[in-house]
């Protein structure tokens, strides 16, 4: 799948593979082989100008890019091991947010995640990454538990929002949400934070309260989806774009607004374009924060947290 703006990209690599064809068939021809040289130099500054020229409405359709490494992608190649823990231990099992402990270097982390889904029947298995009550009771009861062995806690996000339906607002929605927040606040081991693509609402919010926030570079983070704003504002979701500029959900806006503590650097085309640059990117990310985050002591990292939180939103004229 192309998006609207990658389709001068695509349409350049693929002249440039038709060059590198020909060449092959003439042996490597000098004249050839310069033309190769040109264009892909030519096709690079392409790539630059266009993306690092995105709105912020290109950057939100590149975080919800299919082919873009989802919360399972990350394990697997970031983890030496990783053994999924399930259930809340109080209703059920949900799919739409997995977590488990995990060995990255030799230690062993905590890691949890909405996880989407790649087809049809998956989506509908992981509930589009829109995770119920039940969802971040587990995720709750696995920081509780990562904090009873001294483990750390690496969150990764990537959620559309928590699901919507009557049947998560009878099972409390909101006070599971709302009882995460307050309780990250308070665990005593280090908690890092990354939104991997959509970071939305309390959906994302429930699982984002650490000692460092971090988005990867073509993400966004917003209390609603540029869409829904539309919706509300417009009746119609024909004002998505606007929205997205209102809004300012950008990893670049957000660092600007001090609500999050660092932007990961994509590869050039986006995450999905060269996933393994990206998991070893991520990781060294989150294996050099860890260290930092552990020379200080359980209360240091709490009373930092607090005031790190109780900042956002304050402004003085």
């Amino acid at each position: 799948m192309l998006l609207d703006f990658e389709q001068p990209i695509a349409d350049f690599e693929s002249k440039l593979n038709s060059f590198k064809e020909l060449n092959a068939k003439n042996l490597e021809n000098q004249a050839i082989q310069q033309a190769i040289n040109t264009f892909e130099q030519e096709l690079i500054k392409l790539k630059k100008e266009t993306f690092e020229n995105l709105t912020r409405w290109q950057r939100v359709q590149l975080s919800r890019h299919p082919e873009r490494p989802y919360t399972l992608d990350y394990l697997e190649n970031i983890c030496e091991e990783f053994i999924e823990i399930h259930g809340d231990r109080n209703f059920a099992d949900d799919p739409a947010m997995i977590g488990g402990f995990g060995t990255i270097e030799g230690q062993t982390v905590m890691f949890i995640g909405q996880q989407k889904g790649r087809n049809t029947k998956q989506r509908q298995y992981r509930n589009f990454g829109m995770a119920n009550p039940e969802g971040y009771r587990k995720a709750l009861r696995l920081m509780k538990m990562a904090e009873k062995f001294d483990k750390p806690v690496v969150c990764l996000i990537d959620t559309p929002g928590a699901f919507p339906g009557i049947e998560a607002e009878e099972r409390g929605q909101a006070e599971a949400i709302a009882r995460n927040i307050r309780d990250m606040f308070m665990l005593k081991v280090p908690v890092i934070c990354i939104i991997i693509g959509e970071g939305a609402s309390g959906g994302a919010l429930g699982i984002a309260i650490g000692d460092k926030v971090l988005m990867l570079e073509n993400t966004w983070y917003s209390v609603i989806s540029p869409e829904s704003c539309s919706s509300i504002l417009w009746r119609s979701w024909e004002y998505k774009e606007q929205a997205a500029q209102a809004l300012k959900p950008t990893a670049k806006d957000m660092l600007g607004f001090g609500l999050i503590d660092g932007i990961i650097p994509e590869p050039l085309g986006g995450a999905h374009t060269n996933p393994k640059e990206t998991f070893d990117t991520v990781k060294k990310v989150i294996i050099d924060e860890l260290t930092k985050l552990s020379a200080a002591s359980p209360q240091e990292r709490i009373l930092n947290r607090i005031e790190k939180f109780g900042k956002m939103g304050v402004f003085v004229e």
